[in-house]
């Protein structure tokens, strides 16, 4: 292969041939199926770069129907530096290995760096604490987010250290085969105490800052629910699990059957003045003034991409929640 790129030091070089049944595949197809460890959008990347040849030059067009016996040179860059900087900010670890890792985030940690929040967060945190062992998603040294936790919502999150976890991770979130279940607290005791919420959410079309369960468009999504303790008629404990995985989903889901949850600044405000009525100071105080949405994601299970080993993990409610729930056992 002459004319095939040659790969400097620092790079990874594959040399492939098409097999005979495999003749007539896409390019980008037949490359996820030889190189399974990467990921069809690096794939994709490194076709359209320049970094896939033939003895005849350059492959770069993903479609490419490939040919029995055609010998193909892949070439793999060593991974870029990730933008976000690494941060030494505190993590708790709950379970690590050479592909992902498990974090239990708290109330308050932004997951990716974005306007408003440009560092202190998750991404920034994961940079520093897996210094030397991100293999690159996507030809970045970073760590793969694939589901994320509102900056408020503490609890379980997985990440991917390799391209070959992050893919299998994203296959799992989008077959909806992942086991995610909250504990969250709302305003008033919702009927059926167990029971499903389902409705499409998509970008509220009276504040586009805000979802909400849409008439038209958006994405399906449910919740189910099951009431675990009934504070009075002020409030339940309840425990949440996601069919699906859509932006502010419980949040949404609860506040459309009219059971926001407590300290939600966004879905909740309205409720909580009502509920409160008649409560004594110190009560109604410790309820109107939490200082976040009470949730909590508390239960995460999934398949390891790489070792297929089933994996579940459980993490405490923090003291904040708890402090909450004990103030309303006297109801």
């Amino acid at each position: 292969m002459s004319d095939a790129r040659a790969a400097t030091e620092n790079e990874t070089l594959h040399t492939l041939s098409v097999q005979p049944p495999q003749a007539g595949m896409r390019l980008d197809k037949w490359l996820a199926e030889t190189l399974p460890e990467l990921s069809r959008s690096r794939l994709k990347s490194l076709i359209e770069t320049g970094n896939v040849t033939t003895e005849r030059g350059p492959a770069t067009e993903p479609s490419r129907k490939v040919q029995g016996g055609e010998c193909y040179a892949v070439v793999i860059p060593p991974p870029v530096a990730a933008e976000p900087a690494p941060q030494p900010i505190a993590l708790t670890v709950v379970y690590e290995d050479d592909d992902l890792i498990v974090i239990d985030k708290p109330a308050g940690m932004v997951i990716h760096p974005a306007a408003g929040n440009t560092d202190c967060t998750l991404v920034n945190a994961l940079l520093h604490h897996c210094t030397g062992s991100l293999s690159g998603i996507g030809g970045v040294r970073r760590p793969g987010i694939v589901h994320r936790l509102d900056k408020d919502t503490s609890g379980l999150i997985v990440a991917a250290k390799t391209d070959a976890a992050h893919r299998g991770l994203a296959e799992q979130f989008a077959h909806h085969s992942i086991t995610r279940a909250y504990r969250a607290v709302c305003w008033g005791v919702p009927m059926p105490r167990h029971g499903e919420v389902f409705g499409n959410i998509g970008r509220s079309p009276s504040d586009r800052k805000k979802m909400a369960v849409v008439k038209t468009g958006g994405k399906e999504a449910l919740t189910r629910y099951r009431v675990l303790r009934a504070f009075g008629t002020v409030a339940a404990l309840l425990e949440c699990r996601l069919a699906t995985g859509r932006t502010h989903q419980i949040r949404v889901h609860l506040a459309s059957i009219g059971h926001p949850l407590i300290g939600d600044p966004v879905y909740g405000r309205s409720r909580g003045a009502s509920q409160t009525k008649g409560l004594s100071a110190e009560l109604r105080s410790a309820l109107l003034g939490f200082p976040r949405q009470a949730l909590h994601a508390f239960l995460l299970g999934f398949t390891h991409p790489i070792t297929h080993q089933i994996l579940t993990f459980e993490s405490h409610t923090p003291h904040d929640f708890n402090h909450l729930t004990h103030s309303l056992e006297g109801l």
